[in-house]
């Protein structure tokens, strides 16, 4: 993987245990485009990395803008981005990538998000007003202190397009999403992202109305129910060596290849950012990620190796 130095060029406080990050590189050199919903890699320090959306102005090639939301317990990412990293640090960064894409051609987008959901959506809603396309945003948080971007979403091109909802318990929020899905759009779409509880309530939502491939998410972390479910172990083959190897109940496929020195594309071990992803040639996993669409999981023919294992007793990887 190429990595990118760049220097932290600014930190604002957003919101309530909310930070964004102005990362910018230095001299004239350009850093790489990419499109709304797009993540990058971020080492933090300690080796650790993590995923972070992309929230600023894609054609700003100069800089690239982050949020982290603090979190207690921290896995040592968010930690780190906002007790240890300061301005005028260097960091290393992966290239954009995206895998929560934004159809820029549909009649109407309804933009959902909660929390630190809102990076991705954001920049979503810059780019549809930029293109003079048809959107609303809706945007839940605990109290208005925990609204990031506040001021940016209540302000200039988003007024009127934007409605926040702030401090809703969980009945509330779903009985609002519900109101604000109860009419679809024909050719439009759907983005939501956020917390998984908030998440569930908007997946249910749309799913009695909009159709199917309208739907588009992203979820931070992979849904608990698939996470802890009952483990048992089972053989991998990899089918470019030959080499099999056992995976035990309490292992995962990615922790078994790292143990014996066998390289594998990985990045946030849970199961929703897609690094890992691999082909499989024999046998049926059981998936446990949050990325996979649909088709993917039902053809069998991908697994995301950090997070998922096997029905049966093997699985042969084209590894």
């Amino acid at each position: 993987m190429v990595l990118i130095n760049v220097e932290v060029k600014k930190i604002t406080q957003e919101a309530e245990g909310i930070r964004s990050f102005l990362l910018a590189k230095k001299g004239l050199f350009r850093l790489p485009a990419y499109t709304p919903g797009a993540h990058i890699d971020v080492h933090c320090g300690e080796g650790i990395i993590r995923q972070y959306s992309l929230c600023g102005d894609p054609t700003d090639r100069r800089h690239l803008l982050i949020a982290v939301r603090q979190v207690d317990p921290s896995r040592g990412g968010s930690e780190l981005m906002h007790r240890v990293v300061q301005e005028g640090d260097r960091l290393e960064i992966g290239a954009p990538r995206n895998t929560f894409p934004l159809d820029e051609t549909a009649a109407h987008s309804v933009l959902l998000a909660a929390g630190i959901g809102i990076t991705p959506i954001i920049a979503m809603a810059d780019r549809l007003h930029a293109l003079g396309r048809s959107f609303e945003l809706h945007y839940f948080s605990r109290a208005p202190e925990h609204t990031a971007f506040r001021a940016r979403l209540t302000q200039g091109s988003f007024v009127g397009k934007v409605t926040l909802y702030e401090g809703l318990d969980g009945a509330a929020t779903g009985r609002a999403l519900e109101d604000i899905l109860a009419r679809p759009v024909a050719g439009g779409k759907v983005y939501m992202c956020g917390p998984g509880p908030f998440m569930d309530r908007a997946v249910a939502a749309a799913q009695v109305r909009w159709p199917q491939d309208a739907i588009n998410l992203e979820r931070f972390a992979a849904k608990p129910a698939l996470a802890g479910a009952p483990t048992k172990p089972f053989d991998v083959e990899l089918a470019r060596t030959g080499v099999t190897l056992n995976v035990c109940a309490e292992e995962t496929i990615l922790d078994v290849l790292e143990t014996n020195e066998i390289d594998a594309a990985f990045s946030c071990e849970q199961g929703v950012c897609g690094t890992c992803v691999t082909d499989v040639l024999s046998g049926t996993p059981e998936h446990r990620d949050s990325f996979l669409s649909a088709g993917q999981r039902t053809s069998g023919n991908v697994m995301c190796i950090c997070v998922s294992r096997a029905v049966g007793e093997k699985l042969v990887l084209d590894l």
